[in-house]
């Protein structure tokens, strides 16, 4: 991760946007996730991220994370389609559905 305020120094860039993401990476599995803060931008309230997985281990290990200082929406549990299903906000007002599905 790298903050805007890492730069050599650019009198372009406020001081309120030091501690702006420039540029994020997370990686989980194969799975690379990329992001940074945008001016102006509306946080995402009706998207959301979907990870699959191929473990409910895995799925619970993740949801432990990235409900630390978020909301939840539906609890990881058990459903007629799913081993471990889940929604949730994470604290950085991300909106995530986290599966690991039945076998077919």
């Amino acid at each position: 991760m790298m903050k805007h305020g890492d730069l050599p120094p650019n009198p372009n860039i406020p001081d309120h946007w030091k501690n702006a993401i420039l540029h994020a990476r997370m990686e989980i599995g194969d799975t690379v996730l990329m992001g940074a803060d945008i001016p102006n931008a509306e946080p995402m309230r009706s998207a959301y991220l979907t990870l699959r997985f191929a473990t409910a281990e895995e799925t619970e290990r993740v949801y432990a994370v990235l409900t630390e200082g978020g909301e939840i929406f539906m609890k990881m549990e058990e459903t007629f389609y799913a081993h471990r299903f889940a929604m949730l906000r994470d604290k950085f007002g991300t909106s995530w559905m986290l599966l690991c599905e039945k076998e077919q």
